[in-house]
């Protein structure tokens, strides 16, 4: 895996959503092949500034932080351009914005599960176009998008939150495609991170680790798409043929 797809795409990494445990792993996989420079942006000015130890840690160097809620959408474009303008530019970008939210596709509370969509859809997406502006206009780059394998086929609002965030990073890939970025759609099963503590493990769980790695891979060999553990990917194909009635029965 080392030294392939030039260095997995550049060594200016900006991580949108930058407390986020995936993410963090991606970036310290992407050290191991060569020296980052990172910008963490984020809402949970703590969290960042752990995380920017961490990475520090791990040998990136400058580590910089800076703050905007997914919900600000008229801040978006003034962090973005603040953000790149004090990394010197940017190479890569990692999306990880989300919330969880409860079950079922008509949870108990409404608001929270609009606020879902409001940040994972919404918010993610808002900031996903502004990347993709920008790597458009560099005409180089690449940009993972964390997904979830719960896009493929939704029974919450978190699943369908993805579902459109998705959607929209495959359009972007494939109009992209011919102006040398990059975009890596990322789609985990059940990762063991303080997001899903607490929750029961679905089967085929995995970590942080083993995402980022099948992300560099994935990185590394121009992937559009990469599932995480791979087999989950031939279980969705599977569950995504289900009739209807078929898939309600094994919801109950």
């Amino acid at each position: 895996m080392r030294g392939g797809g030039a260095r997995a795409r550049g060594a200016r990494v900006l991580v949108i959503g930058g407390s986020s445990e995936i993410a963090l792993a991606i970036v310290r996989e992407l050290q191991l092949l060569a020296p980052r420079q990172v910008a963490l942006v984020g809402r949970d000015r703590a969290g960042l500034d752990r995380a920017a130890a961490g990475l520090t840690a791990s040998g990136c160097e400058p580590v910089l932080t800076f703050s905007v809620d997914a919900r600000a959408l008229e801040r978006h474009e003034t962090v973005l351009d603040e953000t790149i303008a004090a990394l010197g530019g940017v190479d890569l970008v990692v999306l990880a914005v989300g919330v969880l939210g409860a079950g079922g596709g008509l949870p108990d509370d409404l608001d929270a599960a609009v606020d879902v969509l409001q940040v994972n859809v919404v918010g993610a997406g808002s900031l996903l176009l502004r990347v993709a502006r920008r790597l458009q206009a560099q005409r180089r780059g690449a940009i993972v998008v964390l997904s979830s394998v719960a896009a493929e086929r939704a029974n919450t609002a978190y699943g369908a939150s993805k579902a459109g965030l998705d959607a929209l990073a495959q359009a972007l890939g494939d109009e992209l495609a011919d102006d040398g970025v990059q975009v890596l759609v990322v789609r985990p099963g059940f990762v063991q991170t303080r997001m899903t503590a607490g929750l029961k493990p679905a089967p085929l769980a995995t970590t942080s680790e083993v995402v980022a790695l099948a992300t560099v891979r994935g990185l590394e060999h121009g992937a559009h798409t990469v599932w995480a553990p791979a087999r989950l990917r031939w279980v969705m194909l599977v569950l995504r043929l289900l009739p209807r009635p078929v898939f309600r029965r094994l919801r109950q």
